[in-house]
């Protein structure tokens, strides 16, 4: 070999290594691409610091989990029962991640990228541990697990601050979100609220059966008879609460009568973490002003 050349290649050896030693620390730097059809994993991944790179129906998120806010980074996919996958796939993700409710459309979405369902709210188990699973498998699969484990310890820190502000007495509560004038979902066991009101230390009136998703479809009649303050999460549907004002049933409400009723802004009822804390702050933030029993 002519002198001239080895020399050559002696001088672009040490750059060679020195690009070759810089690409995995440049791959492992490197965030993988989220996207996401649920709401619950959306606020998730933003709670641990994650920009979605899509996530389905923007504007209905904003109105029913209010927070964390989507940038508007994040791409609207459309339909969370059906997606635009041209767009969804424009975005390159490197993974999505739905739950149950989503499963039929994995066969569709994993041409795009590996689909990951993640359960939660699942019959016959307590909530809590299942949404402190769901935050760890979420941070495992966006490289976000000391996030995960923040949020966890952020959110169990949180509810035993505000356990520690509520007045010395509390009447049981009754939660309730609005279908429409004469139907509500009321809130009981196997619920996110549920979940929360136990950390507090609060007696929830509602015993009756509860679906997976720890609520009873109700009209407004069988919540007549209960001893309780009402608690109403928004958003009402629409034209709902401008019906109220001329119902005879709702009037008669002890709550609505006595005016002590609560209304919160909108918590997502199916939610994790994030939402577990916003419930928590609003709920305890009104017991603190409401009248109470001395």
């Amino acid at each position: 070999m002519p002198d001239a050349l080895v020399r050559l290649l002696r001088g672009l050896v040490p750059g060679l290594l020195l690009v070759l030693a810089l690409v995995p620390t440049t791959r492992a730097q490197a965030q993988p691409a989220v996207a996401t059809l649920d709401w619950t994993l959306a606020e998730t991944l933003m709670a641990l610091g994650v920009t979605p790179a899509g996530v389905a129906q923007r504007d209905a998120y904003h109105a029913w989990v209010r927070a964390p806010r989507l940038p508007e980074a994040s791409v609207d996919l459309g339909l969370r029962s059906q997606p635009n996958l041209e767009l969804l796939a424009s975005l390159a993700p490197d993974r999505l991640l739905i739950s149950p409710m989503f499963a039929h459309l994995a066969p569709r979405l994993s041409r795009i990228a590996p689909v990951t369902t993640l359960p939660f709210y699942t019959s016959g188990r307590e909530p809590w541990p299942q949404l402190r699973e769901l935050t760890r498998e979420v941070g495992r699969l966006a490289e976000h697990e000391a996030a995960a484990e923040r949020l966890i310890a952020e959110t169990e820190t949180r509810l035993e601050a505000l356990r520690r502000r509520l007045p010395e007495r509390v009447p049981p509560l009754l939660v309730v979100q609005f279908m429409d004038e004469r139907h509500v979902r009321v809130f009981g066991k196997g619920g996110l609220y549920q979940a929360v009101m136990e950390r507090l230390g609060l007696d929830n009136a509602w015993r009756g059966e509860t679906n997976a998703w720890g609520f009873s479809l109700v009209g407004l009649e069988q919540l007549a008879g209960l001893e309780a303050r009402l608690v109403v999460v928004e958003p009402y549907p629409e034209g709902v609460e401008a019906a109220l004002a001329d119902s005879g049933l709702w009037q008669q409400q002890p709550s609505v009568r006595n005016e002590s009723l609560i209304t919160l802004p909108p918590v997502w009822s199916f939610g994790a973490l994030p939402s577990a804390q916003r419930f928590a702050d609003h709920l305890v933030a009104a017991l603190e002003e409401a009248p109470h029993d001395d």
